[in-house]
């Protein structure tokens, strides 16, 4: 069954010093803005900075009534105290811990128990199975996502029914993990980061999203800036932009500033108008962010702009537009 989560929320990675060092008063003002803004949906994972966005995010939830916001995290990485940080790139300045990989059930309870500690929080809504993919383990990802298919998909499945839960599924940069786990498992929403956006949409609305809109399986849409490039950053896919990239970002830019729309507003309600979709979740380090995003999201993209991408083969005729 297909779960409810709040149309936006806040994605954790850069607030696990991602690309760069954060001091703990900008971590903290950050989220402060996040909440004041109205995000009450947040995604963290104990990979970002090796506990330090749980820890950070911990700090701000815990101290708010429980009932009042989503929280979801990841398993699939136990964190162990080392003598010196992984600092496993992108995150630079990381917790001095060191990640296990550990996809099965009793590696994903006892992340849970880890992560729930690190935040100080009593429960989550939903947890992802993080990174069984091949941009993360190369060759052997697919022993590891058939270790979370036998272990952690059946742990969460089982918390789901009992309750403990409200969902679960694959927090992932790649549609192959998730079309695989539908038709192993039982997921109600994946986090799927990068692969459905202005940039790139093909693969997921051609082999994932029918299958999901039949199943009742949700989308939570992460990287809806893809690293940032739409956002007028630095990166795509946490490194270097591509010059076709950058090429396309150029004729998107073109065709918003012709309708007079900011492309960041349309790049997360390009990703909304997919029936498909749960909940964009952009994220951010910089305290001014979180108003300006909940701005974006309450902006209406004129239908002309949609029209012109399409006219220009910049977006396909058959994808989701806001009506």
């Amino acid at each position: 069954m297909r779960i409810t989560l709040p149309r936006i929320g806040l994605g954790g990675a850069p607030l696990g010093n991602m690309f760069h060092p954060l001091s703990e008063e900008t971590a903290d003002a950050t989220l402060k803005a996040a909440w004041d803004a109205g995000f009450r949906y947040y995604d963290v994972s104990p990979h970002y900075g090796a506990g330090l966005a749980e820890q950070r995010f911990g700090r701000l939830l815990s101290g708010k009534p429980r009932d009042e916001y989503v929280l979801s995290t990841k398993v699939g990485r136990l964190l162990q105290p080392a003598s010196q940080p992984e600092n496993a790139k992108p995150f630079v300045d990381e917790l001095p811990n060191k990640r296990v990989p550990d996809y099965s059930a009793d590696g994903a309870r006892r992340s849970i128990e880890d992560s729930l500690e690190r935040m100080g929080v009593d429960r989550l809504d939903v947890v992802f199975i993080h990174d069984v993919s091949e941009d993360q383990w190369g060759p052997q990802w697919k022993e590891y996502f058939q270790q979370a298919m036998n272990g952690a998909a059946k742990a969460l499945t089982q918390l789901r029914d009992e309750g403990v839960i409200r969902g679960w599924g694959l927090g992932v940069n790649l549609v192959e993990p998730c079309r695989m786990a539908l038709e192993q498992s039982d997921p109600n929403v994946f986090l799927l980061a990068g692969r459905y956006s202005l940039l790139e949409h093909d693969e997921a609305l051609d082999t994932l999203f029918p299958t999901c809109q039949a199943r009742g399986v949700g989308v939570v849409v992460g990287g809806p800036f893809n690293s940032g490039v739409l956002a007028g950053g630095d990166h795509y896919e946490y490194d270097q932009i591509p010059p076709q990239v950058a090429q396309r970002r150029e004729q998107l830019k073109a065709v918003a500033e012709r309708c007079g729309v900011d492309l960041r507003a349309a790049a997360l309600h390009f990703c909304l108008a997919n029936p498909v979709v749960a909940s964009v979740i952009p994220g951010t380090a910089n305290p001014e962010r979180p108003k300006q995003y909940m701005e974006y999201f309450n902006t209406r993209i004129p239908s002309e702009f949609w029209q012109a991408l399409k006219l220009e083969g910049l977006l396909r005729e058959d994808a989701p537009v806001p009506t």
